[in-house]
């Protein structure tokens, strides 16, 4: 089957509403799927409220405005007795961004981990934003936040053959002292030479379809291969040969 992927670096640019900057690809992708209704994750939401339980309402309802405009049902994952025929169920799945380590605990802990990758590999439209991009990735090992959990393993769903390093930042903080993106990028190279990370700035996404996967947004896609000077791919590039 055909895989329909929509892997989002940020949801929401500084000063702007959320989840805007990628609202009309986020329609469009679900426009061309004919998805009207959409099971979300939240489990990367640790602190939107005064527990888990409150955080994950609080998610759900921001997220659920953003896609209600654009004439889409979005339930949590979180609200349903059987998480695992959800997902079996589910036109499209959502995982939204925060904290990518309590995400990965959840996702193995519940077994929600294999279930989604196995419909997403059979052609089910998955999208994610920020941590959510990070677990379409082989593992967790390139994403940016503290890890506040201890999850079974790091392995994610690999529905791509790469990692997503999202909010890549080319230049530290200014009065910042340490390591640069591209420093803790070239660390984990040197550990696992034969990977790819590519640097997915903000307001940008990966859009895949079957062997295709277009860059789309705003900025560059920096790659990173072990031995090997960056190499920059302007917006709109056809990068499918990462597929491969």
């Amino acid at each position: 089957m055909t895989k329909k992927l929509l892997l989002i670096s940020n949801s929401t640019n500084a000063g702007e509403a959320y989840l805007g900057w990628p609202q009309s690809f986020i329609k469009a992708f679900l426009e061309k799927h004919s998805v009207t209704e959409v099971l979300f994750i939240p489990y990367a939401g640790v602190s939107l409220g005064a527990d888990l339980q409150s955080s994950y309402d609080n998610y759900e309802a921001r997220v659920a405005g953003v896609f209600s405009a654009l004439g889409v049902t979005l339930t949590s994952v979180h609200r349903c007795k059987e998480p695992l025929k959800a997902a079996m169920k589910a036109q499209c799945i959502a995982v939204g961004g925060g904290n990518t380590w309590h995400l990965v605990n959840e996702l193995h802990r519940t077994g929600l981990m294999s279930v989604i990758r196995e419909r997403a590999v059979s052609g089910m439209p998955y999208m994610g934003w920020s941590a959510g991009s990070n677990v379409a990735c082989p593992t967790l090992m390139t994403t940016n936040d503290m890890p506040i959990i201890q999850p079974p393993s790091f392995n994610c769903m690999g529905l791509i053959p790469f990692q997503i390093n999202p909010h890549y930042l080319d230049k530290n903080p200014e009065g910042h002292g340490g390591e640069t993106r591209e420093d803790r990028i070239r660390e984990f190279l040197v550990i696992n030479p034969g990977m790819k990370v590519a640097g997915l700035r903000e307001a940008c996404l990966l859009e895949v379809e079957g062997d295709t996967m277009l860059l789309k947004g705003a900025h560059q896609l920096r790659l990173f291969e072990a031995g090997k000077e960056p190499v920059e791919y302007p917006e709109n590039s056809d990068l499918s040969q990462l597929l491969k």
